[in-house]
């Protein structure tokens, strides 16, 4: 019999009178995979944050290899051999991969031994094949060599229960993939591993058991081998739920978005986009892919009227052919003009909503000059607000209560459910389904879905290359701010988009 790393008996937490974990038992055993799934909201997240010292239990008890311990700080985590790697790395971007590694920790003597110290990291990494220049520069790094400074890391500090909240979120499939490698090896070290992940093919891929919660209780654990994408959903869920993403063939597609020669820079002056040329069909979803930080964010925002650029941006009404230059424009001129344009960005409260307001408020930003006084004009936001509320289940309160204070699935619910409800001929939507559960991510699926069969252009720049794969007609990908390839989504490979990811300026 294996013996457990971690056991879980009878947690508890609240947040007022929110329970986000209530009567949870769960186990963790040496040597295992272990997926924790689960819809928004249904406490995985706050769980994992009690076992790495972020919060602590209202009641319950942990144990660590047997014996019964108490958690109040990451230290106390620490010491007891668990380490988390957050979504957001907890990284310093003038330091080297190896000061980060080290930093913080107790040490016998006031002076470091850097190469002692670059010796025993080396020996970590070969160990567990793990590709990382130790002297390299955090603010240098991709994303997948800063997830690597973080695993090793909590490596370096004695981590035997490793804890990956969404690790691959960012990832292409061959960087997938190798980190898959590195766990497995680590499986193989005896190390306890949790994945907090929504890509229920990568929990069939890597794990050896998965755990359930629903509203913040335990449903279950279930060996992988026996399980599939259908069964987890329904545990998760609590009923039968269908997992296809529809895509019927573009009807009468017409040219919506035609942009050329597109380059702009960002606020340090370093190109984020070099002479970016592509078309946008009314009646198609048109998927973007790269790799984070590869100009996605400054191509919708430059199309959107955010941030300055050069070369041409020309909007074509479908239903007019009546033509606008958007280059130049900023969001309100774009109004003015009369372009149907609606924009889902990645910054959902910075950007997107207004935090202290309720859902009426959020929606009165988005039309209150089209509108008579914003005293009178109520009853239309409180009806929309209703219906976004039913048809995307946004858990809240109340319509009225402040959106920052919802989970981040709610708040994207909100965003899209505004967006879609303009009624728009160009949808632009950066990373619509992020944070989101299987279940809400299908009926957003579902709402692009309704908007290209009604002849709207649909941009869709998304992380899991599966979805695109499935619900894209075309996807455009970006590779250091230029434009690798244009494939047809319904022929290319999932491997072809990831090696498009990385390779530079090879014109489709």
């Amino acid at each position: 019999m294996t013996e457990n790393a971690i056991e879980l008996k009878g947690i508890c937490k609240y947040f007022g009178i929110v329970a986000a974990n209530e009567d949870v038992s769960l186990t963790v055993r040496k040597g295992e995979i272990l997926s924790l799934l689960g819809e928004n909201g249904s406490g995985k997240t706050t769980l994992m944050n009690m076992l790495s010292g972020i919060y602590y239990p209202d009641s319950g008890q942990i144990f660590v290899d047997g014996k019964e311990v108490t958690i109040r700080s990451p230290k106390d985590a620490y010491a007891l051999g668990i380490g988390m790697i957050h979504q957001h790395f907890k990284l310093i971007d003038l330091f080297t991969a190896a000061e980060n590694i080290i930093l913080g920790m107790d040490g016998k003597s006031p002076v470091i031994n850097m190469k002692e110290v670059l010796e025993d990291i080396s020996k970590l990494t070969d160990r567990y094949g793990f590709q990382l220049d130790l002297n390299k520069k955090v603010y240098d790094m991709s994303v997948s060599e800063k997830q690597t400074v973080e695993i090793v890391k909590m490596l370096y500090r004695g981590a035997n229960l490793l804890i990956l909240d969404e690790p691959t979120a960012v990832l292409t499939p061959q960087e997938t993939d190798h980190l898959f490698e590195v766990l497995r090896k680590m499986r193989e070290d005896g190390k306890a591993i949790i994945i907090i992940t929504h890509k229920l093919h990568e929990v069939l891929a890597i794990s050896d058991r998965v755990s359930i919660l629903r509203k913040g209780r335990y449903i279950g654990t279930v060996d992988t081998k026996d399980a599939t994408a259908l069964s987890l959903t329904e545990m998760m869920v609590g009923e039968k739920v269908a997992l296809n993403i529809d895509r019927p063939e573009p009807k009468h597609p017409k040219k919506c978005l035609e942009v050329k020669n597109l380059t702009c820079r960002n606020k340090y002056g370093v190109k984020a986009l070099d002479s970016v040329s592509f078309t946008a069909m009314g009646g198609e979803i048109l998927g973007i892919a790269g790799i984070a930080g590869s100009g996605q964010k400054e191509l919708l925002e430059t199309i959107a009227g955010l941030q300055d650029g050069e070369g041409s941006i020309l909007f074509t009404d479908p239903d007019s052919g009546k033509e606008e230059e958007l280059i130049g424009m900023d969001p309100l001129k774009i109004q003015k003009m009369g372009v149907s344009l609606a924009f889902v960005p990645e910054d959902r409260l910075g950007m997107g909503l207004v935090g202290d307001m309720g859902m009426p408020g959020n929606m009165m930003v988005r039309s209150y000059r089209s509108g008579h006084s914003a005293l009178l004009e109520q009853k239309k936001p409180r009806e929309l607000s209703e219906q976004i509320k039913n048809d995307l289940g946004v858990i809240t309160p109340s319509i009225h209560y402040p959106v920052r204070r919802l989970s981040g699935g709610n708040v994207q619910k909100i965003l899209v459910g505004r967006e879609i409800a303009n009624t728009p001929k160009l949808l632009m939507t950066a990373y619509a389904v992020r944070g989101l559960d299987i279940n809400t991510s299908y009926s957003i699926y579902h709402l692009l879905n309704e908007q290209k069969e009604q002849g709207v252009a649909v941009i869709y720049v998304g992380e899991d290359l599966d979805v695109l794969l499935e619900l894209s007609d075309r996807i455009l990908v970006l590779c250091g701010g230029k434009i690798s390839g244009i494939v047809d989504a319904r022929t290319t490979t999932k491997e072809e988009v990831g090696l498009l990811m990385t390779k530079h300026g090879e014109e489709a």
